[in-house]
């Protein structure tokens, strides 16, 4: 291979590792938008954890358990290639992954994936969640859950090595479900803030305090999906990556579309955090099959995600489900969506891709949920799970950090 065709495709792959990172501060942004003032401080410090001991975690053995080498004959659900990270001798030449990119590169982009699942997971169990108890899941899901997974599909483990294939191309499934179906137990286990459900059944809205903070942290994520699919091409191909791009843009427009009419259809109202979510939506909803589709069918996926998140956020509601930001409802949801309609459009659909594509979310379901449920319920029973009443009421900010995240500028 060329050596400026090499040195391209590693930079632009650099290029979109440094876009995923990006992505972390349209959490935090959306989080703190989307909830209550006085938990900012511990929002911002969760997602400012969940980064970094993730990054740690994955140098230390997450890489490794997730691309482990699987041997030829082998079962294809655990591998493990070692302690720490250590590049192989052709690692940084033409030779590493058909001159897509270094191992290095490899191990950040990857790396930057990894905590994403556990940020899902986060903005679910927002203002009531125990700080000590969520680090300690965060490094169990991410040093361990995580990667297992991972290697079921992109580590080559037996999702790839069936008849038909498996196929989740940049994470529906394997991000976003991941940290979905972590969220639905950790809410369950948690029950609702104070105030959210009446003993009458009905539901009353929390509101955030910021909604710019909200629209900016969607915007921000948007433009970081950029990387996170577009980088997953692996290359800097030309004609794969612009795809890749256009589909992801137009279900994202799509969502947001489809889901603030369809919203505004059954309550009549312009609601901006529905507007914001079906952005979202679309873009979880394509982010499995991006390579794969036509820009008209990524378009009917990220109209259908958009509507599918706003049934979806009523249906968790009545479940007594509380999940401020509507965590279950987009990432969950639209991503089994996305996973599912790999099977449906584009260019690998059919009824073998289908059936392989259910048999990924069934493996995925169960897997996550009882990992998360032996996790999070251990720390409930041990360290406890929710923090006190007072502490709930009065803001976490202050009780779990001694600090509040705006000061006071009123002249006196």
């Amino acid at each position: 291979m060329d050596n400026g065709l090499f040195t391209a495709n590693n930079v632009w792959m650099m290029i979109c590792t440094g876009l995923v990172f990006f992505m972390h501060l349209g959490f935090s942004f959306l989080e703190i938008g989307l909830t209550r003032s006085k938990n900012t401080v511990n929002i911002l410090f969760k997602n400012v954890f969940i980064i970094t001991i993730g990054l740690l975690l994955y140098a230390l053995c997450g890489f490794n358990m997730m691309y482990p080498g699987f041997e030829e004959g082998s079962s294809g659900f655990f591998g493990f290639a070692g302690w720490g990270i250590a590049a192989p001798e052709n690692g940084m030449t033409p030779d590493y992954a058909d001159g897509g990119y270094t191992w290095w590169t490899d191990f950040l982009f990857q790396g930057m994936f990894a905590a994403t699942a556990a940020t899902i997971v986060s903005g679910a169990v927002a203002e009531r969640v125990k700080l000590s108890s969520f680090m300690i899941f965060t490094i169990l899901y991410v040093g361990i859950v995580y990667p297992i997974a991972g290697s079921w599909k992109w580590g080559g483990g037996f999702l790839d090595m069936m008849e038909t294939p498996f196929y989740d191309f940049a994470g529906s499934t394997l991000v976003h479900s991941v940290g979905g179906w972590a969220a639905v137990v950790a809410v369950a286990l948690l029950g609702p803030r104070i105030g959210k459900y009446g003993t009458d059944g009905s539901v009353k809205p929390i509101p955030g305090h910021s909604l710019p903070f909200a629209a900016a942290g969607v915007l921000i994520l948007w433009l970081g999906w950029f990387g996170f699919n577009g980088g997953s091409v692996l290359s800097a191909d030309p004609e794969l990556t612009s795809l890749t791009l256009v589909t992801t843009c137009l279900a994202a427009a799509a969502g947001g579309v489809g889901a603030f009419v369809f919203d505004l259809i059954l309550y009549k109202k312009y609601d901006l955090t529905m507007f914001l979510n079906g952005i979202l939506a679309g873009l979880v909803g394509i982010t499995a099959g991006a390579d794969q589709m036509s820009p008209m069918d990524a378009i009917i996926i990220g109209v259908i995600a958009g509507v599918l998140v706003v049934l979806a956020v009523g249906f968790v509601d009545k479940l007594k489900l509380d999940d401020p930001v509507g965590a279950i409802a987009v990432h969950l949801i639209c991503g089994i969506w996305g996973t599912l309609a790999v099977g449906i459009f584009g260019a690998l659909a059919g009824m073998d891709q289908f059936i392989s594509q259910l048999i990924g979310v069934a493996a995925y379901a169960v897997f996550c949920l009882v990992t998360a449920f032996v996790i999070l319920y251990a720390l409930k029973a041990t360290l406890g799970l929710r923090v006190s009443k007072e502490e709930e009421i009065e803001g976490l900010d202050l009780h779990e950090h001694g600090m509040t995240a705006y000061g006071d500028f009123s002249t006196k």
